[in-house]
Formats: C-alpha cells, structure tokens, sequence
C-alpha cells in the first residue's frame, strides 16, 4: 500500500509552507556550507543583512543554530561565524533490507547517536515493527527531554518489495504481507510522529545529498549498490522523487550479462550475485555482512565482480545523462571505501570505451556516505521537510 504514490506523509507532519522560506533558506545554506558570518549569509542567500539578523535571531532562540568563536585577523569588527546546531533537531530513520533493519537516532548535523539492528532470513512486517516498537521504547528512554526536538520518522523500504521473494530467498508468498500493510499508518501509531517512507535507494541519494558528495553538485546521478542495486535523481540540489515516489530506479535499467543475453542493471551489478560468486568458489557469502569494513580477503570472486559492476553501471550512467544533463553521476554502496574506490575506477575505464556521441563529458566520482546510507536518508527526511529547502518535497 506504501508503494501506491510518492513518499507517504502520516498525520501530523508539517508541510514545507509553515516555516518561512526565508528561514529555510538560511538552514539551507547554512546546511550545505556549515558556518558562516551573517554577512556572507546575506551575500549567498541574496537576503538583507538586516533579515538575516532577524531571522538568526529566531533561529538561536529555537535551539537551532548556534554562534562559533569570534574570526580575527581581519581589519574592522570580528566575524562571527554561525553554525547549523546539531542539538537543534533530532530524527529517526528506519532501514528495512534483505537481511536486516536498523532503527537510527540521527541529529540536525547528520551525526548517527544511536542504531539498533534487528535480523530475519527474509524481510517481514512482523520483525520490522517488533523493532521499531522496542527501539522507540529504548530510545526514548535514553533520549530523556530532547525527545521533543524529534521531527518525525523515515522509512526506507524497496520499492514494491513483495515482488522480490525469489532474489531475496524466500518462499513464493512469503512477502505478500506487505501488500496490505499501511506502513506510514503503523509506524505512525507505533511513535506518535509525523512519518514518510521513501524508496530506500532514493533515501540513500538523500543522504549523499544532504551529508555526502552531494553538497558539491546542483544535479546529478546517483547508484547506490546494495543487495539490489538501485538509484536516484537530483536536481537542483533537491532528490526528485517522480509520481511514484520511484525516480531513479536504475536497477530497471536494461543491460546484459556475461552471455549477452538480455537484463536488467539489477541482475548484473547487486551484492547477491557477490554472494553467488563466494558461495560457488567455497567461501561463505555471510562473510560479507560478518566483516562489514573489511573484505580484502575475498581474493579474486571480489575483484571479478568489482570490474563487472563498474562496468553495467558505467552503461547505466550513459543511459542516465542521455536524459538529463548531470554534472556528475556518484557511486557508493553497501561495501568498504576500497572496493567503492575499484568500482569507480572499474566505471571510468569502461566508461572511456562507450559511445558517448552527442553527450557532454560523463563525470563519474564516489559517494561518501557509505552501507548507512538507507537508515541516514530514511531520518533526513523529516528534517528536510519540517527545516530546510526541498523544491520537490510533497505532502
């Protein structure tokens, strides 16, 4: 039911229009560029000096930006430079993958202060909630008076995810309860704040964006390589979601594999066929999840699979920029920096051997944020919407 438009907001969230756009302006800006002195805000944001002192004023006094130690040096007063305050805001974020799903407590600064993790054989509504409802439980404990400075939940679940019981190991059937369930209206009941649920592949690119590479391109690609691999769209330094909620899904890509015969990306460039590739030389695929930060032992099925992904998604990328424009298209996935690091370079290489006739040069450059993305995107999506600047936020 959660699949049937872009991201569900519960009761009780607050639409982009009831805080100033003025003020989000300046978290905004403050966001992507982090302290600056009012001055230089009015310059960037095209404000007055005297509106920004205004609107910081209100800010401060909200909790939600704070002054840093005066610059000397400079002839004239000191500047003072101004901050976004992570104590400011608090959010949760809700992963829900093949394996696993965390439950995250994440600042205004995108720090993770707390994560819980709970494990299945194969995704049901059943563990996800258990964890959600013992996790809030905890973590409102913990989080004492600053659970008031929480703006509400994300969740990020795979699109469709019901359709994905064969890729996923499960018996035929086994995910149908996802069909009927109203997660949005659960999760909702379960904490009492306003909750979204995003495609997970696009709440990663959310966290590039707000947290990673993002910071440094208006527009671009992004591929996050996962158990599946999937994606997301980002204009105007805001993720464009689509009708569905679904843009971006460059796992549905057409591409071929090995024999040529005819797939899509998400059949050649996923973690599974990783998985595949161990099991089938003898080593145990679960040593993936077992050494998270670690895989440089997996010898050759890993690197064999490295140049492979880089390669469909260098193909992938060329599709991406026939249609827009981007100035860059990002990489990361749920996998050490090393081996994001070769399959970037893998990209390039083939890259370099594709006809690109009638596009402009195709930047291709590593994320950042790393296999947290899911549960980090998932919780800035309530700061996003109750505090910053989305010019593609719906409600």
């Amino acid at each position: 039911m959660d699949d049937l438009g872009p991201r569900r907001v519960a009761a009780g969230a607050r639409p982009q229009g009831q805080r100033d756009h003025n003020e989000r302006l300046i978290l905004s800006t403050l966001q992507r560029a982090g302290g600056l002195p009012a001055s230089e805000l009015a310059r960037v944001s095209g404000l007055s000096a005297q509106a920004v002192s205004v609107i910081l004023r209100r800010l401060g006094s909200e909790g939600l930006v704070r002054r840093g130690a005066p610059q000397r040096g400079r002839v004239g007063k000191p500047r003072v430079p101004v901050a976004i305050d992570p104590d400011g805001a608090l959010s949760l974020g809700l992963k829900i993958g093949r394996r696993s799903a965390d439950l995250c407590l994440v600042d205004f600064g995108g720090r993770v202060r707390r994560q819980i993790q709970a494990t299945y054989r194969w995704p049901t509504p059943g563990p996800v909630l258990a964890l959600l409802r013992d996790g809030l439980r905890l973590l409102r404990a913990e989080a004492g008076g600053t659970w008031a400075r929480v703006a509400g939940v994300g969740v990020a679940k795979p699109f469709e995810i019901w359709d994905w019981h064969e890729a996923l190991g499960a018996p035929r059937g086994a995910l149908d309860a996802w069909r009927e369930v109203d997660l949005a209206a659960e999760v909702a009941d379960l904490s009492g704040l306003p909750v979204f649920v995003d495609n997970d592949a696009t709440a990663a690119c959310r966290a590039e964006l707000v947290h990673g590479r993002g910071r440094d391109f208006r527009d671009f690609a992004y591929f996050f390589v996962g158990s599946f691999v999937g994606g997301g769209v980002v204009l105007n330094h805001s993720v464009f979601e689509g009708p569905f909620g679904n843009a971006g899904a460059f796992g549905s890509l057409p591409a071929r594999d090995a024999e040529g015969r005819e797939r899509q990306l998400i059949d050649v460039a996923s973690l599974f066929l990783l998985e595949e590739a161990l099991a089938a030389a003898g080593a145990g695929p679960g040593r993936l999840w077992e050494r998270p930060d670690d895989w440089e032992d997996l010898g050759a099925p890993l690197r064999a699979w490295e140049a492979a992904t880089g390669a469909a998604v260098a193909r992938a990328a060329v599709a991406a920029c026939a249609v827009i424009d981007f100035e860059a298209v990002l990489i990361d996935g749920a996998f050490p920096a090393p081996v994001r690091a070769r399959v970037v370079a893998a990209a390039r290489g083939a890259l370099a051997g594709l006809d690109r006739r009638g596009l402009a040069p195709i930047r291709v450059e590593e994320g950042r944020v790393g296999a947290n993305a899911r549960a980090l995107g998932a919780a800035t999506v309530p700061l996003v919407a109750r505090f910053l600047l989305d010019t593609h936020v719906t409600g």
